[in-house]
C-alpha cells in the first residue's frame, strides 16, 4: 500500500522544514512506499520558497500552490485531488501534531478501517473554561446530531482511504464533519488516542472566528447527512403540512362566511394566517422540486473540470 502524507501550510517557514524532516525519518522507518503532498494556502512568507526547495530535492515531495488563502477545507481538498497514494494521512503544518503517532494511524487503516480520527488527550495552553469545556460540549452535540460516536471532531491529524475520501463533497468549514460525511457512504470509523505538542513557532491560526462558521455548519450538516439526496422529503413534508394547516383554516372560515358571518371583519387576521400559510407551503413544495431537478442534475453530470484554485503543482522532474 502506498501512503501519501497531505500537509496544509499557510505562513508555516519556521516550521516546515522541522516537519518534513521529522515526518520523513517516521515514514522511511514505517513504510516502504510513500509520497508527501504539501498544499501551500497563499503563504505570504518564505513557505513556498522553502517547499519549493524541497521538492527540488526529494522526488516524493510535491507541493500544490494555491492562488490564495482559501482555508484549510479548500487546502486538503486540493491535496486530496494530487495524491497517488491508496491511504491518505493529513495532518497541520505548525508542529503540533507529532508525526510518531503516524504508525498509529496505519495500523487501524491496516485494519480496514476507512476513516481513522485522532483524538487529542493532551492540548497544553487550552484554557479549561473557555477551551476544553466548550470543546467537550461542541463534540458531544456533533456525535449526537451526526450519529457518529467520535470524540473529537475538530482535530486535523486523520487517516483516510483515498477511494472513500474522494466521494465526500468538502467545502466552507466541513473538513471537520468528514467522518459524518463518509459515515453516509458506509465508511468504518475509529480514533486512536494522539498527543499534542506546543507549538514551537508563531501563533495560532485559529480563534473566536471560528465559532460562528462551526455553529452553522453544525446546522448544516445534519440536513446534508438526512435530505442531500432527497431534498423533497424535506421542504415537501414542511410545505405539505403549511398547506394544509392555511387550507383547513380556509375552509372553515368558507364555512363561517356561508352561514353568513361576516369574516373579514370578525377573523381578518385569521384570514391574512391562512393565506400567508397557503403560500408558503406551495413555495416549499416547489423549492424541494428545484432541488429534486439539481440532484439528478448533478448525479447527471459529474463532469472532471480543473481545479481553478490551484496555481500550479510542484514535483521534481
Amino acid at each position: 500500500m502506498k501512503y501519501s502524507i497531505v500537509i496544509p501550510v499557510h505562513n508555516e517557514q519556521d516550521s516546515v522544514s522541522v516537519l518534513y524532516r521529522e515526518t520523513l525519518a517516521v515514514m522511511e522507518a514505517t513504510a516502504d512506499d510513500f509520497e508527501f503532498v504539501f498544499v501551500d494556502d497563499g503563504s505570504t512568507d518564505q513557505t513556498s520558497s522553502i517547499l519549493e526547495t524541497i521538492a527540488s530535492r526529494d522526488g516524493r515531495v510535491a507541493v500544490v500552490k494555491l492562488r490564495r488563502n482559501y482555508g484549510k477545507t479548500e487546502a486538503l481538498v486540493a491535496g486530496f485531488n494530487h495524491v497517488s497514494g491508496d491511504c491518505i494521512v493529513a495532518m497541520d503544518g505548525d508542529l503540533q501534531h507529532d508525526p510518531h503517532d503516524i504508525p498509529l494511524f496505519l495500523q487501524k487503516v491496516d485494519e480496514g478501517y476507512d476513516v481513522v480520527c485522532g483524538c487529542r488527550v493532551a492540548r497544553p495552553g487550552d484554557s479549561l473554561l473557555f477551551k476544553r469545556v466548550p470543546s467537550k460540549i461542541a463534540n458531544w452535540l456533533m456525535a449526537k446530531m451526526t450519529g457518529v460516536d467520535i470524540h473529537d471532531f475538530g482535530g486535523g491529524f486523520k487517516a483516510y482511504r483515498t477511494e472513500v475520501i474522494r466521494q465526500v463533497p468538502l467545502y466552507g468549514e466541513l473538513q471537520r464533519f468528514i467522518p459524518a460525511l463518509a459515515a453516509t457512504f458506509g465508511a468504518s470509523i475509529c480514533e486512536v488516542p494522539i498527543q499534542i505538542n506546543e507549538r514551537r513557532h508563531g501563533k495560532s491560526h485559529y480563534g473566536i472566528g471560528r465559532v460562528l462558521p462551526t455553529l452553522f455548519d453544525l446546522i448544516t450538516i445534519p440536513f446534508l447527512l438526512r435530505y442531500i439526496s432527497r431534498p423533497m422529503h424535506f421542504f415537501g413534508a414542511i410545505g405539505l403540512a403549511s398547506f394544509s394547516l392555511g387550507s383547513a383554516v380556509g375552509f372553515w372560515l368558507l364555512i363561517e362566511r356561508l352561514s353568513g358571518l361576516q369574516v373579514y371583519q370578525a377573523h381578518g387576521p385569521l384570514m391574512l394566517l391562512a393565506a400567508v400559510l397557503i403560500l408558503v407551503g406551495i413555495q416549499l413544495v416547489c423549492m424541494g422540486l428545484l432541488g429534486e431537478i439539481y440532484v439528478r442534475h448533478f448525479h447527471q453530470s459529474k463532469i472532471a473540470r480543473p481545479d481553478s484554485s490551484v496555481l500550479r503543482v510542484i514535483r521534481k522532474s
